[in-house]
C-alpha cells in the first residue's frame, strides 16, 4: 500500500469527464524481424506476462479516502486480469495514417476505468496504407493516467518491455511468486488519514525550514539576483483557451534529429528543445495568421521539466514547469530561436533558484478535496473563459533509446506521444526522439483544430524553414577539416565516429 504524493493526486482532483488525465504512446513495430516473421496476440500477451512485475502500477489500482481527506492510496489489485487491460482490433480498409489518427484519438478521449489499474494497452493491425512502414506492420497504443506515471517513468516502464536484439533471452522470472495485499476498509483510511493530518504541522514546517535554507544560500543561483526575471504575466487568448469537448484530434510529423541539431549550433547555447520550441512557436503563428487570429503579445508554452534523480526508476510524477514564451510575434525563425533561447536559459535559472523539488514539494499539502470541488465547478458552469490563461500550449520532449528496440521480436519503427488536455489549454505536443528521428505528436480538440493535417504541414513548414536558415547562417566547413587521417581499422574508425 503507497500513498500518491500531492503532485500524483493532483491529476485525480482536476480530470473532468471531457478532461480525463491521460497520456498516450503509439508505438508501430516491424514483425518481419520477429521469429518466423510474425507475430501473435498471444505472443504480446505472453511478453506482458514475463515482465508485469517491473512496473508496479501494471497491477495496482487506486482506492480514494472517504470524503478526499487525504490523497489517495495504491493498492494490488486483487482482481487483476492482464487480457482486461490488453486488447486486439484492426483498422478498415486501407488503413492509413488519417484512419489510424481518428482511432488512436477515440481510444484516449475516453477515460479510463479508476476502479482497475489505471492503464490499457490496445494491438492495432491493419496499417496496410500508411507511408514509409514496413509490410505487415502494427501498432501499439498504451494509454496510462497520469497520477500513475509521468512522460519519463512511462518510457522507463516501456523500455523495460523491449530488447536490444530480436531473439533476446526472457528476464528471469520474480524471486515470490505475486500476492496481492489484502484491501484496506474505509476505517483503515479514515485513521491513516487522521494520523497524516495530526503529522501535517510537523512535516510543514521541515518542508518550509529546507526552503529557508535554500533562499537564504549564498552565490549565483540565489532567487532574487539581477540575471532573473519572473516570466511575463501577459498571456493572450487563443482558439486554444476555451473549455474542451469529450472529443479528441491527433497528428504528427517525423524531424530529422541530425538536423535539428545542426540547427541549434546557429545560435550560441542553443538547444535541441529550444529548436523544436522555435518550431512550434512557427507553425502556431502560421496557423493563426491564416485565420486571422494571431495576437501581437507571443504565445506562451508550458513546458514540462524532469526533476527526477540521475538513475531514478522510482514511478509517479517528479516534474516542474517552465513557461516560455516561443517567439509567435517574429518571423525570421533564427531570431525566434534567439529569443526562445534567452527566456529557457532565464527559466532554467529560474528552477535551479527556486529548487523545484522543494517547490513540487508543497503539493503534498494541498487540501484535494477542495481541489476537485472547484475543478468540477469551473466545467460545470464553463468559467475557463473567464480565466486569463496561464500558457497557450504545451510542449513536453522527451529522450528516448538511439539504438534499435523489439518488442517480441518486433523491431520499434516509430513512437509517438500523445498528451492530455485540460480547460483552457487545448493544444498539445509532444516529442518523442528514436534512432535518430524526433516524433513530433499533436493532441487537440476538432472545435479546435479541426484541421489537423493543415497544422501538421504548418509544422512541416515551419521545420523546413528553421533548418534552411540555420544551414545558411552556418559558417562553411574548413578545407582542413575534410583532410583528416583516415583511421587504420574498423574498431578504430567506430571510435571516431562515436
Amino acid at each position: 500500500m503507497r500513498q500518491l504524493s500531492g503532485q500524483d493526486a493532483s491529476f485525480l482532483y482536476t480530470e473532468t469527464a471531457n478532461t480525463p488525465a491521460l497520456g498516450a504512446s503509439c508505438n508501430i513495430y516491424d514483425q518481419s524481424t520477429a521469429p518466423g516473421g510474425l507475430v501473435r496476440f498471444k505472443d504480446i500477451l505472453a511478453r506482458f506476462e514475463s515482465r508485469i512485475h517491473l512496473g508496479a502500477y501494471l497491477r495496482s489500482r487506486l482506492v480514494r479516502v472517504p470524503m478526499d481527506l487525504d490523497h489517495p492510496y495504491w493498492i494490488d489489485d486483487p482482481d487483476f486480469d492482464l487480457e482486461f487491460h490488453v486488447r486486439h482490433i484492426a483498422l478498415p480498409k486501407p488503413g492509413d495514417w488519417r484512419q489510424l489518427c481518428i482511432q488512436v484519438a477515440r481510444l484516449i478521449a475516453r477515460p479510463l476505468d479508476l476502479s482497475r489499474p489505471p492503464w490499457e494497452l490496445y494491438v492495432i493491425e491493419g496499417l496496410d496504407n500508411v507511408a514509409n512502414l514496413p509490410a505487415g506492420s502494427f501498432a501499439i497504443v498504451n494509454k496510462v493516467h497520469h497520477a500513475a506515471v509521468d512522460g519519463v517513468s512511462g518510457v522507463d516502464v516501456l523500455n523495460l518491455m523491449h530488447d536490444l536484439e530480436p531473439d533476446a533471452a526472457p528476464p528471469p522470472k520474480p524471486e515470490k511468486e505475486w500476492t496481492p495485499e489484502p484491501v484496506p476498509t474505509p476505517w483503515e483510511l479514515m485513521t491513516r488519514a487522521q494520523f497524516n493530518h495530526a503529522t501535517m504541522p510537523m512535516r510543514l514546517a521541515e518542508t518550509v525550514g529546507r526552503s529557508f535554507a535554500t533562499f537564504a544560500a549564498p552565490g549565483p543561483m540565489a532567487p532574487f539576483g539581477p540575471q532573473l526575471r519572473l516570466p511575463s504575466s501577459s498571456v493572450p487568448r487563443t482558439r486554444f483557451n476555451a473549455p474542451v469537448s469529450a472529443h479528441r484530434v491527433l497528428e504528427g510529423r517525423r524531424l530529422s534529429l541530425d538536423a535539428i541539431r545542426g540547427a541549434k549550433e546557429s545560435v550560441a547555447g542553443a538547444t535541441v528543445n529550444d529548436v523544436v520550441l522555435t518550431v512550434v512557436g512557427g507553425a502556431i503563428r502560421s496557423y493563426l495568421e491564416s485565420k486571422d487570429e494571431l495576437p501581437a503579445e507571443p504565445l506562451v508554452t508550458m513546458a514540462p521539466v524532469s526533476i527526477r534523480t540521475e538513475g531514478s526508476m522510482a514511478e509517479g510524477n517528479q516534474v516542474a514547469a517552465m513557461f516560455v514564451p516561443i517567439g509567435t510575434h517574429i518571423a525570421d525563425p533564427l531570431e525566434r530561436l534567439s529569443a526562445v533561447r534567452n527566456e529557457t536559459s532565464e527559466q532554467k535559472l529560474m528552477l535551479e533558484a527556486i529548487d523545484a523539488p522543494q517547490l513540487v514539494a508543497y503539493s503534498q499539502f494541498l487540501p484535494g478535496g477542495l481541489i476537485g470541488a472547484s475543478q468540477r465547478l469551473n466545467a460545470e458552469f464553463g468559467l475557463a473563459n473567464t480565466r486569463q490563461p496561464v500558457f497557450n500550449t504545451v510542449v513536453t520532449n522527451i529522450p528516448g533509446s538511439q539504438v534499435p528496440l523489439y518488442f517480441a521480436g518486433a523491431r520499434l519503427v516509430e513512437t509517438w506521444g500523445f498528451g492530455p488536455l485540460t480547460d483552457n489549454a487545448g493544444l498539445f505536443h509532444s516529442v518523442q526522439s528514436y534512432c535518430g528521428a524526433v516524433y513530433l505528436g499533436v493532441t487537440s480538440d476538432p472545435k479546435m483544430l479541426p484541421d489537423p493535417a493543415f497544422y501538421a504541414q504548418c509544422l512541416r513548414e515551419s521545420y523546413d524553414g528553421m533548418i534552411e536558415a540555420a544551414a545558411k547562417r552556418r559558417p562553411p566547413a574548413r578545407k582542413a577539416a575534410a583532410k583528416k587521417k583516415q583511421p587504420k581499422s574498423v574498431s578504430s574508425a567506430r571510435a571516431s565516429a562515436s
